[in-house]
């Protein structure tokens, strides 16, 4: 649930905030919950004067901005074309077969999510995938499965 404490205090740093403040506003309420949620998206809007559903076009419209928030492993497949020609089709899609999440969205138990990125400019490792800030070169399907297997059974442990 967000936290509407930092959204009000988000606002109160924009007393006289119009359309114009929009985009900024939303990023710092994104920086502070971590996305943005149903809640955060009415409080905006009643602050601004704007329908609820005119900020979220607004959001939808620029790829930065999350409506879920993150899982505890972010999983990001690189789809830019030294990464496609190697094969993070076949990568992605296996993401999203074991998780049973598409990109941008967050598995049910809280712990992946997942997210397509056009290049990580790492072209000579391609296929690249990033889990949390940590780089995997020349990712297979298999090897991938592994690395989220072992995310996975990392959690488990510390059960």
């Amino acid at each position: 649930m967000a936290d509407m404490k930092s959204v009000e205090t988000i606002l109160e740093g924009h007393p006289d905030a119009g359309r114009d403040h929009l985009i900024p506003i939303l990023q710092e309420v994104q920086a502070a919950e971590g996305y943005l949620s149903k809640a955060s998206i009415t409080r905006v809007g009643l602050a601004l004067d704007l329908p609820a559903s005119k900020i979220f076009g607004v959001a939808t419209f620029y790829n930065m901005f999350r409506f879920q928030p993150r899982g505890k492993y972010h999983v990001m497949v690189c789809r830019g074309t030294a990464c496609h020609v190697k094969g993070s089709r076949r990568v992605l899609d296996m993401v999203e077969k074991t998780l049973k999440i598409a990109p941008g969205e967050t598995s049910r138990d809280g712990l992946f999510s997942l997210e397509v990125v056009a290049c990580m400019g790492a072209c000579g490792l391609a296929p690249v995938v990033n889990i949390n800030g940590q780089f995997h070169a020349k990712v297979t399907p298999m090897k991938l499965q592994r690395i989220l297997e072992e995310c996975r059974s990392e959690e488990f442990s510390h059960v």
